[in-house]
């Protein structure tokens, strides 16, 4: 008998034996009477969990803002940097000019070489100089010490083109040594000349040769002279006094000087 009694006994207390829809009720049911007698209940049993959720959030904001303020400033490190780069080169192009103005001297244009032997045709400058600058067809361009370069041959309103005095098919006149003997020069490229003189000149290896601009231009020196004892003349090979692919600036002025062979004509592009 006391066997079956308590079989029975744990029959009832079996969560088998207990309906699911009774027991979701009895569960609403304490809900509902805990909060009317403590309405904070809940409240107080979740209210460390909110804390810690609004702690992990603003943790996570505060890392993934420190993520975007390195890379902003990353960003604006790298743009600093651009600019003094930038401004560095252009305070050393300033410094470069105004080296240069010291060294022209005189008045006139200054103007930059944008291009030169072998990057631009030969015997040619291209200058980043044009119409808008003041720059006009026949010009004559200078180097460094006063050194008559070659004229404006072409330009248009951003650029200007220099054929040099050594082009091929140029000829100009000067004179050489202290005793001013006449001379014809003709262009041999790359920034030299060859001229011819009678062989009781006594033009000697070394001697300056010069341009008739107002005062005296050195051009060149005499680097080779070729003899030939059945002939009255010798050849003179004369180096320049500027070499032509390093040049940087030159400056620009009207002489009013005319030389023969230089072709001389507008155009769009330099």
């Amino acid at each position: 008998m006391k066997k079956t009694f308590l079989t029975r006994r744990n029959a009832i207390l079996s969560s088998a034996g207990i309906p699911w829809g009774g027991l979701a009720i009895f569960l609403v049911l304490i809900a509902l009477f805990l909060r009317l007698l403590a309405p904070n209940f809940f409240l107080g049993i979740l209210a460390p969990l909110y804390r810690a959720a609004d702690a992990v959030a603003e943790g996570s904001n505060y890392f993934i803002s420190g993520f975007k303020n390195t890379a902003e400033l990353s960003i604006r490190n790298l743009q600093l940097q651009e600019e003094n780069t930038a401004l560095a080169n252009e305070n050393k192009a300033l410094r470069q000019k105004e080296k240069a103005i010291a060294e022209l001297g005189g008045s006139g244009i200054i103007a930059g070489v944008v291009a030169r032997p072998p990057e631009s045709p030969y015997d040619t400058l291209v200058l980043a100089v044009g119409e808008k600058d003041g720059v006009t067809l026949g010009m004559e361009a200078f180097g460094a010490g006063g050194v008559p370069l070659g004229i404006v041959s072409s330009l248009s309103a951003d650029f200007s083109r220099i054929t040099l005095f050594s082009a091929p098919h140029v000829s100009v006149n000067g004179w050489v040594g202290d005793n001013s003997i006449p001379l014809t020069l003709y262009g041999a490229g790359a920034g030299a000349f060859s001229a011819t003189a009678p062989r009781t000149a006594n033009i000697a290896v070394g001697d300056t040769v010069f341009l008739p601009e107002p005062g005296a231009l050195p051009i060149g020196k005499i680097a080779r002279i070729d003899s030939d004892l059945s002939l009255p003349s010798v050849t003179l090979h004369i180096s320049p006094a500027l070499n032509i692919f390093s040049i940087t600036w030159v400056i620009l002025r009207t002489t009013g000087a005319v030389f023969s062979g230089v072709p001389v004509c507008a155009t769009s592009t330099p």
